[in-house]
């Protein structure tokens, strides 16, 4: 190529300027504009060329050596002036003072360049897989709505999620991309151990995300031109060197509290730091709302499965507001009101520990040891289930609950072993829940077995056998169940009748306006961590059914759905996302952060880094 090039010759352009009528003046002399610059033949590479290949396409950058009109520029009489441009017949009584270029130019043969690679810079071929990855990266795009690597650092599980929600149809139809949990291994400690927790969440944060990464659907591109949208990840060895194109985030969600603020932010800054490099908004996700909103989740992923499989029958609808929640988990025991996505009313709460706590004290304390050896997780509320009903839900068939609140008053009795337990707030209307006292006559029966059977000269756990265990196990779980159907009944029992006053204030209205009225509860959702236990399930449902609420539906999640994974925090992220919430960059780690709006911090929308989108595009 460089061969044909040197044979050739080369032009150059020169243009002189020269005086018209005042020879005495000396002559200014004017570089070429080109001549200043790279000098360049007709064969020379085009500047927009990437391959520097010599084709009609490359020199499309020059213009044409047609006839252009003479330009005339008047010269001040200070040599230090400033050329001005003007039209010839402007500048007709000032001859002596005008410059003029001429029209034809000289052409004059040049030496070729014999070091076209110093001069112009080396040609390198690109490879066949490098030209496809270029020609990738003109039209890429992402179309569907995803919301990738939602963290949920909050106590010793960290967890990565990719939610893929497919438009904006309804029912919504949603898909989980990625989802891992890496639990710290806190078995020596026999609970959370928060050192060990915080060395795991910074230990695995970016390794489940970087694993995440490669789960993210790929990028589509037949029209659009949007580099900013898509990730290039390294290639794999199954597809030699040809890299991977993923659509990148619509947005991120993190978990911001309420919970311990170290391990927190974890979370938050890995969420901050892919927000930045990757140039899309932040969400930070209120836990406690994550767990409200997880039975939406869960219906968006059977619509999804139902339309892509013909058996419909587990399907069931998302629940719609308003409906109530009871959130119950090992730091959180709640009695929720939810009439949005935001509006969430908290009508009971735990007034000392949370029921998961009391759950995992007593069977840290009540399962035998071998039993205790055999787990490798330290989520000792479920090895209470699984102890207390070996056989399933076929141990608990056959239960029924108190029918009036008169019969809660009775204290459940074991006729065999001798021990009973009462119900917390049985004689009294209270909304509120309470399990140390439970907790603490659980213990004082335990151990008063075991002074008993040591001051008889005996060791060991002989004192209380497997099925004296098994019943105590089981009577503990029912108790403190009952206790928060008890008030989850009162509850109901209260907004049925507010509803009932305001039809009869509004009758009169209703037939004048025609305005609706009010809004019954159709659902009851039970989450977190302790909303996985399925005797908890059965017995809300005889609760709700001899009670007088056979028409609440019982909504709980799946079990892996219940426990805290960042799947429940990125369908959440989802939801204020589309509401137009997004998170600033200087948001921080909360401690402690209610979901009622009506407390002293506001909620939710309490923090002021809230950034509202739909308010921002109406400011002028």
């Amino acid at each position: 190529m460089y061969a044909a090039r040197a044979a050739k010759p080369k032009l150059s352009l020169s243009i002189a300027a020269t005086t018209t009528s005042n020879t005495s003046r000396p002559v200014l002399s004017l570089k070429s504009p080109v001549a200043m610059s790279m000098p360049r033949t007709p064969l020379s590479p085009s500047p927009l060329s990437p391959t520097a290949r010599n084709t009609k396409l490359n020199q499309r950058g020059f213009s044409s050596m047609s006839q252009q009109p003479t330009l005339a520029y008047a010269n001040p009489t200070s040599s230090r002036g400033i050329l001005k441009k003007s039209n010839s017949s402007s500048c007709s009584g000032a001859s002596s003072k005008r410059i003029q270029f001429n029209v034809e130019p000289t052409v004059h043969c040049v030496t070729p360049i014999e070091n076209t690679d110093d001069y112009y810079g080396g040609y390198v071929k690109m490879t066949r897989d490098e030209r496809r990855w270029m020609l990738l990266l003109q039209f890429c795009n992402s179309f569907l709505s995803v919301c990738p690597s939602p963290l949920d650092p909050r106590t010793d599980d960290t967890s990565v999620a990719i939610i893929e929600k497919h438009g904006v149809s309804s029912p919504s139809r949603s898909s989980i991309l990625f989802l891992e949990n890496i639990t710290a291994d806190s078995r020596k400690y026999q609970g959370i151990h928060p050192a060990v927790a915080l060395d795991s969440h910074q230990a695995n944060s970016a390794k489940l995300v970087n694993k995440a990464l490669a789960h993210l659907p790929l990028a589509q591109f037949p029209s659009a031109n949007d580099v900013g949208r898509v990730i290039c990840l390294p290639s794999s060895a199954t597809d030699g060197i040809t890299p991977h194109l993923r659509r990148k985030p619509d947005f991120i969600s993190v978990t911001r509290g309420p919970g311990m603020r170290s391990n927190l932010s974890v979370g938050l800054d890995t969420a901050k730091g892919l927000s930045v490099a990757w140039q899309v908004p932040i969400v930070g996700v209120h836990h406690m709302q994550a767990h409200l909103l997880t039975p939406r989740l869960a219906a968006s992923l059977q619509q999804q499965q139902r339309q892509s499989s013909e058996n419909s029958s587990a399907f069931r609808n998302s629940p719609s507001f308003p409906f109530m929640s009871i959130l119950v988990s090992g730091g959180h025991t709640l009695l929720v009101h939810s009439k949005s996505i935001m509006d969430h009313e908290i009508l009971a709460s735990t007034s000392d520990s949370a029921i998961g706590d009391a759950l995992d004290k007593t069977a840290r304390m009540l399962l035998p040891q071998s039993f205790l050896e055999k787990s490798t997780t330290t989520m000792y509320g479920k090895m209470l289930e699984e102890f207390a009903f070996p056989n399933g839900p076929s141990d608990y068939a056959d239960y029924r609950p108190p029918a009036t609140r008169g019969e809660e008053l009775v204290k459940l009795k074991s006729e065999r072993w001798g021990w009973s337990f009462g119900m917390p707030f049985a004689e009294n209307r209270r909304m509120e829940f309470s399990f140390s006292g439970v907790t603490t006559r659980a213990r004082d029966i335990y151990l008063n077995r075991r002074k008993q059977w040591e001051a008889a000269g005996n060791s060991g756990e002989g004192f209380m056998s497997n099925d004296e265990r098994i019943e105590f196990a089981r009577a503990f779980m029912t108790v403190c169940f009952g206790h928060l159907a008890s008030r989850t009944i009162i509850a109901l029992q209260e907004l049925r009748r507010q509803q009932q006053q305001q039809q009869q204030q509004q009758q009169q209205q209703e037939r004048e306006n025609q305005s609706p009225p009010a809004e019954d509860i159709q659902s009851l959702i039970i989450s977190g961590g302790v909303g996985a236990n399925q005797f908890l399930k059965k017995l809300f449902r005889s609760y709700l059914d001899i009670r007088g609420f056979p028409h609440v539906d019982v909504i709980a999640p799946p079990p892996y759905l219940c426990t805290d994974n960042a799947a429940m925090i990125g369908w959440a992220g989802i939801e204020m996302f589309e509401a137009g919430w997004r998170s600033d960059l200087r948001c921080r780690p909360l401690r402690k952060w209610t979901l009622d709006a009506r407390a002293g911090d506001g909620g939710i929308l309490g923090p002021d880094d809230w950034l509202n989108i739909s308010s921002l595009a109406e400011k002028p």
